[in-house]
């Protein structure tokens, strides 16, 4: 887990990382993208195309996406379908689980073509894939056949690789629904698999979305008429409970967020006719989402999360979360920063801001710099903080280095309070000055747990 180095690997990683972006600048990008669509062919081809053979379902929009895929996963397993699932944080194929170590949420075509046939010939009949907007622009869709769309919500990211224009990325995400009915229905244990929409209409981009041709379109949302409501929503500290249709459901993951997250689970469940007790069996017993508001323990008297929150709703999310949560007195203690890359500068400003007013102690850190300069990145969200109140070495602290910038958040935290570790979640790399470099979240912060202990 160390953040610094020169091994072999790094330098390799460094080389590779630098050729990429030579290449991305010197090719036509009509040019690139027919080399991502063939390349996604081919591995569809290599593998003998293993997405005709299970039923794909497809989980797109801007946050909850890996949530989403794990509620779904817990509730059809506990069914007794066997499900895989590929998401930005882990891999699960049946009950077996790995860590998405590949930095990307939708891994290259040949990984995930290899995956998904992995999955078939462990018996399992579902999959769900979170699909994000950068793989559908580099084409890793192709080759597979999705039976099932679900959108979850959409808020200006990742904007930077779409022109800076947010309807390209709504348009973008809209590939994976309009691919549904362009394949024929397959056959599944000999019964044939219905094309289905699933839409979050607390969103008002949900209409653009169920447009898209389907056999089924289904809606959801929270508080708001729906084919699925979730209604009288409860929160504690161990978890969430809510109703839907009268039956009773409890999250063990805290956040009433997660509501949201957890319904696609809930009407993928219903149309696989699995019965509510069974449903409810599922999502209470996901009590661990890795770096999804997880809570770390090694004995501390103060309570620590760590969370992927990398956006302004997020972020809002998770401090919302920790303010309902923390005892009388206690205090908020957030670490946060942001990518590097090209990715959105606009949403350091965001984050800063909510963190200097929702927060009592802020902490910015690196997160993934890239070959960006990361005192300009700490600095944007810094300065922003300062504006909403806080003051440098008194409630605010710049660490660019991020084990020391967790110990300090850390070290900050008494009895009551609840620490926030954001942005990288479970992880399992940092980029940093262009070299790739081993590295988890919940390992360091476990590991200055021991020291303060």
């Amino acid at each position: 887990m160390d953040t610094c180095g020169g091994s072999e690997r790094d330098a390799v990683s460094f080389g590779i990382m630098q050729v990429k972006t030579l290449v991305r600048s010197a090719v036509p990008e009509g040019l690139l993208s027919a080399y991502h669509y063939i390349l996604a062919i081919a591995a569809a081809a290599r593998y003998g195309f293993p997405s005709r053979r299970i039923v794909v379902i497809g989980v797109t929009g801007t946050k909850g996406k890996t949530s989403t895929a794990n509620f779904i996963w817990s509730c059809l397993s506990a069914g007794g379908i066997k499900t895989g699932i590929i998401t930005t944080a882990n891999i699960r194929i049946g009950e077996r689980e790995v860590l998405n170590a590949y930095h990307m949420t939708m891994p290259g075509p040949f990984t995930i073509q290899r995956l998904l046939r992995e999955m078939v010939r462990a018996g399992c009949t579902h999959c769900v894939i979170e699909t994000t907007s950068e793989g559908l622009k580099q084409h890793r869709n192709v080759g597979i056949r999705y039976d099932i769309g679900v959108f979850t919500n959409l808020f200006p990211e990742h904007l930077p690789s779409h022109g800076g224009s947010f309807d390209t990325y709504k348009k973008v995400k809209g590939e994976m629904f309009a691919v549904l009915r362009a394949h024929a229905r397959k056959t599944i244990d000999r019964r044939q698999v219905e094309k289905i929409i699933i839409a979050n209409v607390e969103s008002e981009h949900a209409p653009y979305f169920l447009a898209f041709p389907a056999d089924h379109k289904v809606t959801f949302a929270v508080g708001k008429k729906a084919d699925y409501t979730a209604e009288e929503v409860r929160s504690d500290n161990s978890g969430v409970a809510f109703k839907v249709g009268g039956a009773e459901f409890r999250l063990s993951i805290p956040g009433t967020f997660n509501v949201s997250n957890a319904l696609p689970a809930v009407v993928i469940s219903k149309l696989a006719h699995i019965d509510n007790a069974v449903i409810a069996r599922g999502l209470s017993s996901l009590s661990v989402i890795p770096g999804r508001m997880e809570r770390i323990d090694e004995g501390q008297d103060f309570t620590v999360f760590v969370d992927y929150a990398h956006e302004g709703e997020s972020m809002h999310n998770v401090l919302e979360t920790a303010t309902s949560m923390r005892a009388q007195g206690g205090k908020i203690i957030v670490l946060l920063g942001a990518e590097g890359g090209g990715r959105d500068k606009a949403k350091r400003p965001v984050m800063g801001k909510l963190t200097g007013a929702m927060a009592d102690y802020v902490v910015v850190s690196n997160v993934d710099p890239y070959e960006d300069d990361p005192r300009e990145i700490v600095e944007d969200i810094a300065q922003a903080a300062e504006n909403a109140g806080k003051t440098r070495d008194k409630n605010l602290f710049v660490i660019e280095d991020r084990r020391a910038g967790i110990q300090k958040a850390l070290s900050l935290a008494s009895a009551g309070d609840i620490v926030l570790i954001t942005g990288k979640g479970a992880e399992q790399s940092m980029v940093l000055g262009g070299k790739s470099i081993p590295w988890d979240d919940r390992v360091v912060v476990r590991e200055g747990l021991k020291k303060l202990l």
